[in-house]
């Protein structure tokens, strides 16, 4: 702690010998003011009429009338972020005092990719991205919509440096530059999203329709979230509040052809005098989906109810909202055993009532929606609110929310609706910050966040023992702009308490009191507290208007997860038996980036460089028995042997970066050719010397050439028609953890993939609807990506193949219908 104390008096020592150099500027009278404005396009000076101007930090929007012209009512006084948007147009964006009794006139350009002109939300405060020294990447709606994808982290998984562990369509886990689970924190709308990350088949629990962007921070240089963001932040954002007066809604339909995946969405949103409100209904339904040497992959189907919205006031004094959502999807967990003479899929059935045999997979199953054991239930419900005070020239944002993840796993085919495992967590989260006024240029937050947490074993089967976790941290960051270097930096401190509870069983795997004759201690309670910091210092620099240099320095920590202190079992998918280690030590990470970015009338280029040392980096390893052969345990569960394994910690490095490369060639703003390629190379640093980390992505290559025409001459009632063609080439992976069978290489793979859209219009130019098709995977390769957890299920001895393969073509029909009910 003192050394924090240390660090945050000498930061503030630097503020005030920064405010003893600049004069003072003349204090403002505290208020609310109307600002107006007007905005056209930059070549002709003609009015842009449905131009949309947000003030992100505020929550305001409005949009501009026939005139170009726009008028917010009752801001509040102060200098804040303005982001201006017009279909067609680059994205304009501006710091503005909304107390200057000037009217606000912005000019717009025809679009290119601007990676300057892109607001980040999940920082202190709304910064746009080429001032932003640590690495960020924003993908936007309209790169979401326009592929084909199965949930929320497929959604993103394309952008360099960001790919997914997967086990099948509908479980995905974020990697960011070769870390992932509770190295990485998911964010629903700035809120951190608490369910079981500890497990590889654990997936996210966000709807995908809900999501207007995301936002992907790389390496630990957000402080505002405490432990566990050694790797980065993933932040889903909801769509920006509606205009003022306005009452609108969506209706949005996805077909997919490789899973027979069925997908709808309704939407209905408004803001009238203030009042505002978002509620949202969606689902999905997909059957197993197929590939060219699997054909039909069993039990691989899954479906999804989800609900999520707002309902609040917007107003002169900030904004106050009540926030839900509920997540709720039933999925099969593919085992991909095969029989031996003729190699198709087998399944489980009930013989009686006490047995069970094996039999054959009927094709008629293929046919439908159903769901087989083993199977997954996830049931994840938040309550929330998210409020924004604006006190003078200072800020203040609390947040409070209430999350419950329940997730059950059932197992056993003579009681099929039993859940063999089952996790109910419950979440208590909260974070306030605290946006001090300017101060001769610096803009500075300070604030705390923190979770208490609980989780409790409802089912007859342990993994993990049941305990409680509270932490909470303290944080300042601060920005300031020096001509053309914008240096930006800060320090956290974090305390993490985590009680396990002890659990003892008797001969029938049944929990008893501790001490109860014949009972076996399956977990020891322990309690763990841990303490470290976390800081961040860098710049960008602009070395012309077009060309800016970027470097950051990150210090992160993580403290271990509850299944790396705690387990003592058979993890599902694993293959071998676990055993946590409660003296394990949090991890460190000091983090170097360096970029460099360029945004030119005819390219885009932008190369990122990073090095990570890890301390103490926690990894499962094997024990040998006395002989020195494989150490063995059978499972009560299930009477099987399997090989044990502790988790251990050592040093690890993990370097590599992104080059991307767009071409827009100016007049043909139409066209664009974006490429972009990603390395990650990660070795752990051990006595025997240097091994490569397991679940590293291969190199990856992307290339896409697309075509964006606003109209297209004759066709008056279509318009925003694009079409692209992309490839993607994964290189082969032998840099594996090879020891103890952990991972086996992948071969390289390529695919190439379609897609085209458009706008229907009106005689007046109102969108009436909006088509979207993608084809992935056009030429139907059969695949295994090295991140996909069904490579290493059972072999085909048919084939000779192992594991289960990737998805194959899939063709993607998507519909979305804008409503506007005044």
């Amino acid at each position: 702690m003192s050394r924090f104390l240390l660090a945050s008096v000498l930061l503030l020592a630097a503020e005030t010998a920064a405010a003893q150099t600049t004069p003072a500027p003349t204090p403002r009278a505290a208020g609310r003011v109307s600002v107006t404005g007007r905005v056209v396009d930059q070549a002709t000076q003609q009015p842009l009429p449905g131009a949309t101007l947000l003030f992100p930090d505020l929550k305001q929007s409005t949009a501009t009338d026939a005139d170009g012209r726009f008028r917010f009512e009752q801001l509040p006084r102060g200098r804040f972020l303005v982001q201006i948007r017009s279909l067609g147009y680059g994205t304009v964006v501006r710091t503005v005092d909304t107390g200057s009794a000037t009217a606000l006139d912005f000019a717009l350009s025809p679009a290119v990719t601007e990676l300057g002109q892109v607001v980040v939300t999940g920082v202190s405060a709304s910064t746009e991205l080429r001032r932003s020294p640590v690495p960020t990447t924003v993908i936007d709606k309209e790169e979401l919509s326009q592929h084909a994808s199965t949930n929320v982290i497929d959604a993103i998984a394309r952008t360099p440096g960001v790919s997914q562990i997967t086990t099948g369509a509908a479980i995905s886990k974020p990697v960011i530059r070769g870390l992932s689970s509770n190295r990485v924190i998911t964010l629903n709308n700035g809120a951190k999203q608490e369910g079981q990350q500890w497990g590889d088949e654990h997936g996210i629990e966000i709807d995908e329709y809900s999501i207007d962007r995301a936002e992907v921070i790389k390496g630990p240089g957000s402080l505002l979230y405490g432990s566990d963001g050694m790797a980065g932040v993933v932040n889903f954002v909801a769509p920006d509040p509606v205009d003022n007066g306005r009452v609108i809604g969506s209706v949005a339909a996805n077909y997919q052809t490789n899973n027979r995946l069925q997908g709808y969405s309704l939407m209905n949103a408004g803001n009238l005098g203030g009042f505002n409100w978002l509620v949202r209904g969606s689902g999905k339904v997909a059957g197993d989906y197929r590939n060219r040497y699997d054909g039909r992959v069993y039990n691989s189907g899954f479906r999804e109810l989800n609900g999520s919205g707002y309902v609040g006031l917007n107003k002169s004094w900030g904004y106050s909202h009540l926030t839900f959502s509920t997540f709720n999807q039933q999925l099969g967990l593919i085992e991909g055993v095969r029989d031996s003479a003729t190699g198709r899929f087998v399944q489980e059935a009930a013989v009686g009532d006490d047995a069970v045999s094996r039999r054959l997979v009927d094709p008629s199953a293929f046919r439908g929606y159903g769901l087989d054991v083993p199977r997954q239930q996830i049931n994840h419900l938040r309550l929330g609110t998210d409020n924004n005070f604006i006190l003078g020239q200072s800020r203040l944002t609390v947040n409070v929310g209430w999350q419950q993840n329940l997730r059950r796993e059932f197992g056993d085919v003579l009681a099929a609706d039993d859940p063999s495992l089952y996790f109910q967590l419950r979440t208590l989260d909260y974070a306030a910050r605290y946006f001090l006024p300017e101060l001769r240029g610096w803009n500075t937050t300070v604030g705390v966040s923190g979770m208490a947490q609980e989780n409790q074993n409802l089912g007859a089967e342990f993994l993990i023992p049941a305990y409680r976790l509270f932490d909470g941290g303290v944080f300042g960051v601060t920005k300031r702009t020096f001509g053309r270097l914008d240096v930006s930096g800060g320090l956290r401190y974090d305390q993490r308490r985590l009680t396990a509870d002890a659990l003892w069983l008797d001969g029938r795997e049944q929990p008893v009191p501790a001490g109860t004759p014949g009972a076996e201690p399956k977990f020891a309670a322990f309690q763990n507290t841990y303490r470290n910091w976390s800081g961040s210092l860098g710049g960008a620099f602009s070395l012309t208007d077009d060309l800016v240099l970027k470097a950051n320095v990150a210090r992160g920590f993580r403290a271990p997860n509850i299944a790396e202190l705690g387990s003592n079992g058979v993890h599902e998918g694993t293959t071998r038996f676990e055993i946590g280690d409660p003296a394990l030590r949090a991890e460190t990470s000091l983090q170097s980036d360096l970029g460099l970015s360029l945004n030119t009338e005819h390219v885009t280029f932008s190369v990122d460089a990073f090095d990570n040392r890890i301390q103490h980096f926690i990894f499962p390893r094997r024990i040998r028995n006395a002989a020195g052969g494989d150490s063995t345990q059978i499972s009560p569960e299930d009477g099987e042997e399997y090989r044990v394994f502790v988790y251990g910690q050592s040093p690890a490095n993990l370097y590599g970066g992104e080059v991307t490369v767009d071409l827009h060639p100016h007049p043909l703003d139409w066209l664009h050719f974006e490429n972009s390629f990603s390395m990650v190379r990660s070795q752990r640093r051990t006595d025997e010397g240097r091994q490569w980390l397991p679940f590293t992505p291969a190199d990856r290559l992307q290339s896409e050439l697309r075509v964006n025409l606003r109209q297209v001459p004759g066709l008056n009632r279509v318009g925003n028609v694009y079409a692209r063609a992309g490839l993607e080439h994964n290189f082969a992976q032998r840099r594996i953890f090879g020891a103890f069978d952990t991972e086996t290489p992948t071969a390289a793979y390529t695919l190439v993939n379609l897609g085209a859209g458009t706008d229907l219009t009106n005689g007046k130019g109102r969108t009436l609807a909006s088509v979207l098709v993608a084809v992935n995977n056009v030429f139907d390769v059969a695949y295994q990506n090295h991140l996909s957890r069904l490579k290493y299920t059972d072999a085909n001895n048919v084939t000779g193949r192992v594991g289960v393969f990737n998805p194959g073509r899939n063709v993607s029909v998507k519909l979305l219908v804008p409503l506007s009910f005044n």
